[in-house]
């Protein structure tokens, strides 16, 4: 069966434009296109069908040997929110451990900060990341290094951005609610001609917060363009800026096992003087040429800059018996700049009687990173019911460090999507990677570390019946010294820098359905992951690094997506998981992973009918989890009850969200057992927007 790329939206975070395991037409002219009945009712629906994050080609979510978890932006802006903390909520076995000062997450129990990614292209610096342009958030669970190189233990988090599409109608959107919320953004499209389509998305935000003396400023200004340069060849070029200054709040400490019985308002750090402003681009470039009817090319170019700087005070420790808080000060001036440049053939051919979806890669990376830091000397505050907002930690601020790092990372990758006959499939892939770091200090010392790996994975995917697919799947990631928050520490004492990359490894099972006349999508995944040659300190010689640890998270997951019936959709799941260190060298064996609940989930259903009222209803639930490795504080957990409901013409669409509406104490998040986030309060957003 052949499918028409020009039948298909051309996205950057769809690269593969022809098909889905088909082959390709070799017609790719943009056609005219109005926005239907049909396609709206498919905005309103929470199914993704189709996802390019787990394959790099365009692939049913039934046929990816491994689970994969989709959110609509939508879903998260209505409630007033504009986080990836927020987004991921609730997804099984997924957590967020950010604060106001960058992007954090979980997945399946371990470390996955530095592990996101912008239409595919690598995004690890540390900032906080606007929603406002992405149409969807994909989460790859499990092992990614086939594809996208080191890291990604637990998984992978993939913003796609938004497009353009040819007749694609314009909005504009206005926004205000509790803690003085108020934003307005635009979503303008329009074709000048047949083969050119432009897009922009751009606006404003401003809010107050509960915490006292919390708040934040963000801009966005982001144009795109598509062009079909010729029937064989499109472009796509997209440019992003966003700017967000806030207070920076590192919330409440932990006291006597338990967070703080404090005010959900009090703050700890300077809130007259402490800041964050990131200002971040990206440039992004996506040429796809059609060779013939089952072959194309891609050639992908990623630019991005971070300029970041902050002033922040915070707790690091309480000490009960004398009531008095340790409170730190520091400064930093940092600058990243990322450049991936990346070359792909994918194509469709029969060997044996066979089906074969091959997809050759090439990526070169390059990454500098320089943070100039400044500490201030330790205050103690007396009080913890009196967090000395007016007693500035003032004094001397002292260079700490002033590093400039430079990465060079080369990857080769090959993945064969397998179609046996109809009801086997098998995808196996594998992946060549190189990777340097440099870092030269602030004394002008350098040091360079180099490391290769071999990443490879395998999955089978069996369909004995049209509605369900069983599959097993096995990958291997690997992660070097350096090569999370880039960077090594030269001259450094003991083996540090000479370790070897750890390496971890994933075995899953599962099942994807559909039911309902295939209108709702189910996901079942059993799993177990390992980080087996995990570092710890050596007891005896504290400078040395010992690769004999081993973290391990043995899981089950339960998704569930689509239309039930007529004019009512659900989206959500449950996980259950046990994330614990079983071997370590530092007295933690046998603790629980930090920030990581053993029961999660979240459930919502919505009545949309196509015109007229609407209404959702939801609960997010997380279970009991530890605010450090060391497992000294713990965090209750809790369930958030949140609603909505609106009230849409063809053109308007007005509707009020109500978050938290039991009014619940919660505590979302820890970095430490001294940091530790507290949730939003009951809050109201109102939006209204109009479509023309």
């Amino acid at each position: 069966m052949l499918v028409p790329c020009r039948l298909l939206p051309l996205t950057l975070g769809l690269p593969l434009l022809c098909g889905a395991g088909l082959a390709s037409a070799a017609t790719t002219t943009l056609p005219e296109l109005s926005v239907t009945a049909d396609s709206e009712r498919e905005e309103d629906n929470p199914r993704v069908k189709e996802v390019s994050t787990a394959t790099r080609t365009s692939t049913p979510v039934r046929y990816v040997p491994q689970a994969i978890d989709t959110v609509k932006t939508v879903n998260v802006l209505d409630y007033g929110s504009n986080t990836l903390g927020k987004a991921l909520e609730g997804i099984p076995n997924v957590s967020s451990g950010a604060d106001t000062r960058f992007d954090s997450v979980r997945i399946r129990g371990f470390e996955a900060s530095n592990d996101f990614y912008l239409d595919g292209i690598r995004d690890d610096s540390q900032y906080i990341r606007d929603l406002h342009n992405i149409e969807r958030v994909e989460v790859l669970k499990g092992p990614a290094a086939v594809l996208y190189g080191r890291g990604s233990q637990g998984g992978i988090v993939n913003r796609v951005s938004k497009a353009p599409e040819h007749g694609r109608r314009s909005s504009i959107e206005a926004q205000a609610g509790s803690e003085d919320l108020r934003s307005l953004y635009a979503d303008l499209s329009v074709d000048p001609s047949d083969t050119v389509s432009l897009r922009l998305n751009m606006g404003n935000q401003d809010n107050n917060s509960f915490r006292d003396g919390i708040d934040g400023s963000r801009q966005l200004f982001a144009p795109s363009i598509s062009w079909q340069v010729t029937p064989d060849l499109n472009w796509l070029v997209q440019y992003e800026y966003s700017r967000y200054n806030r207070t920076p709040d590192r919330g409440i400490p932990g006291v006597n096992g338990r967070p703080a019985d404090v005010s959900r308002s009090t703050t700890y750090g300077d809130t007259q003087r402490d800041y964050i402003d990131d200002r971040a681009q990206s440039l992004r470039s996506r040429l796809n040429y059609q060779l013939n009817e089952t072959w194309q090319l891609r050639h992908t170019l990623g630019l991005f800059k971070l300029d970041s700087e902050f002033d922040n005070t915070y707790v690091t420790g309480y000490d009960a018996s004398t009531d008095t808080l340790t409170r730190q000060r520091w400064q930093q001036d940092l600058n990243t700049r990322n450049l991936f440049n990346t070359l792909e053939a994918e194509g469709d051919f029969d060997t044996l009687g066979l089906e074969h979806k091959l997809l050759l890669g090439l990526e070169f990376g390059n990454q500098k990173r320089d943070p100039v830091l400044y500490k201030a000397v330790d205050q103690k505050l007396q009080g913890l019911g009196k967090p000395g907002r007016n007693q500035q930690l003032n004094g001397p601020m002292t260079l700490f460090s002033d590093n400039h790092t430079v990465v060079d990372s080369r990857g080769l990758y090959l993945q064969d999507q397998i179609r046996l006959n109809d009801q086997w499939q098998v995808l196996a892939g594998v992946r060549f990677d190189q990777f340097d770091v440099q870092t030269t200090n602030k004394d002008g010392v350098r040091e360079t570390q180099d490391s290769n790996s071999t990443s490879p994975r395998l999955g089978v995917v069996y369909t004995p019946w049209r509605d369900h697919s069983f599959y097993v799947s096995w990958s291997k990631t690997f992660s070097p010294v350096g090569g999370g928050l880039i960077g090594i520490t030269p001259g450094a004492k003991g083996n540090g820098n000479d370790a070897k990359p750890e390496e971890t490894r994933q075995k899953e099972i599962g099942v994807k359905s559909d039911w309902l006349d295939q209108r709702l999508t189910t996901t079942l995944a059993i799993y177990e992951l390992e980080l087996y040659n995990r570092r710890t300190r050596d007891p005896l010689v504290p400078e040395n690094i010992l690769l004999s640890g081993l973290q391990r998270s043995r899981g089950i997951e339960l998704t569930a997506t689509g239309n039930i019936v007529g004019n009512w959709y659900v989206r959500g799941g449950i996980g259950l998981q046990d994330a614990t260190i079983v071997k370590d060298n530092n007295g933690q064996e046998g603790n629980r992973i930090n920030d990581v609940a053993k029961r999660n989930g979240s459930l919502f259903v919505t009545w949309k009918p196509e015109l007229g009222w609407y209404a959702e209803t939801g609960l997010t639930l997380v279970g009991e989890r530890y605010a450090d490795n060391q497992n000294t504080t713990v965090l209750p957990g809790y369930g958030r009850w949140d609603a909505l409901a609106g009230y849409r013409t063809h053109d308007w669409d007005v509707r009020a969200a109500l978050s938290n509406i039991a009014d619940k104490t919660y505590y979302s998040s820890a970095t430490s057992a001294a940091q530790i986030q507290v949730g939003a309060p009951r809050s109201l957003v109102v939006t209204g927007s109009y479509s023309f």
